[in-house]
């Protein structure tokens, strides 16, 4: 089990219990009731009664403890639950509420912002057997506060849980190959899941992201030799058709050679000249081509031609 994530969750129980939600100007009110007892208790000395000033003294006193415990302030995201005698009356806020203290009680207080909530499958096995880890973040908010605070016990944790499990489910579900290329489809599947499960809660899932899949390191390299060795085949596979393109098109030529030595002719004096073109360079040609093409002929006269040209001042 998950040790940080079961210790994030009871922070979250801790935190979503708490009260923490005196507002600072009740505690300003409080002080000033106090205030108020303590001068008029002061200035009535003498003037009044002891059973007057003491009246008077216990009078703002309970005055400021009541405006010290009974007012709440919730803010514009937050809905407060309030129990009256441990039995729902109703939710309230966001702004100030007024509460009966000791009767009434805010046990929880409800955040209507959208939560995001990273999670994680860790060592899941595939269908094909293949160990993963994926991690994801879930996109939900509440919307309706009664039901996540009376439905469940903490629906933060609740939440988490109902996710974590389910991607282990969808991930036990589907082959190696699925999960790397269909990110998309567990999204769509995992939002559609856990809003089922948390539907009763007052919950709903606006969205799931995978943020990263992590296979073992062997089965990575053996998916990259794999992934090179393809990309060989289908190089060797492209350069044979063009190799075939190629001989087709010579063949194709060829046609327009066999009954026209003359095109034949012209055709060998542009090859030597295309290859003699340049000063000092060497052509070799096979013996067979000389025969056919009488390229023996058009050598010497090309060299003669060659000879008889003007030398180019060096100076």
């Amino acid at each position: 089990m998950d040790t940080k994530f079961v210790k994030s969750a009871l922070e979250k129980k801790k935190s979503q219990t708490a009260d923490p939600h005196i507002p600072p100007i009740a505690g300003t009110i409080f002080g000033i009731t106090l205030l108020i007892a303590i001068l008029g208790a002061a200035l009535g000395d003498g003037k009044y009664s002891d059973a007057v000033l003491a009246a008077w003294v216990i009078g703002w006193t309970l005055i400021g403890f009541y405006v010290l415990f009974g007012l709440k302030v919730a803010s514009q995201w937050e809905k407060a639950v309030i129990l009256r005698l441990g039995k729902f009356r109703k939710l309230a806020g966001p702004g100030p509420f007024w509460i009966i203290p000791i009767i009434d009680t805010t046990p929880t207080w409800i955040d209507h912002r959208v939560m995001v909530t990273p999670f994680a499958a860790q060592k899941t096995l595939t269908k094909d057997t293949v160990p993963v880890d994926v991690d994801a973040v879930l996109f939900w908010g509440v919307w309706d506060a009664e039901k996540a605070a009376l439905e469940v016990e903490n629906y933060r944790a609740a939440v988490d849980w109902a996710a974590q499990t389910a991607l282990r489910d969808i991930i036990g579900r589907m082959m190696l190959a699925d999960i790397l290329v269909g990110r998309s489809v567990i999204d769509k599947e995992l939002q559609q899941v856990i809003d089922e499960r948390t539907t009763p809660w007052g919950v709903t899932v606006q969205s799931v992201e995978i943020r990263d899949i992590v296979i073992p390191q062997d089965l990575e390299d053996a998916m990259s030799r794999q992934a090179q060795a393809e990309r060989e085949r289908q190089a060797r596979v492209i350069l044979g058709e063009s190799e075939k393109q190629i001989a087709e098109s010579f063949a194709e030529a060829s046609q327009a050679y066999i009954n026209n030595p003359t095109a034949l002719h012209l055709r060998a004096m542009n090859m030597l000249f295309e290859g003699l073109k340049e000063k000092g360079a060497m052509v070799i040609v096979p013996s067979s081509a000389v025969d056919t093409m009488n390229l023996g002929g058009l050598s010497g006269m090309i060299s003669l031609a060659q000879s008889n040209m003007p030398k180019e001042d060096k100076s």
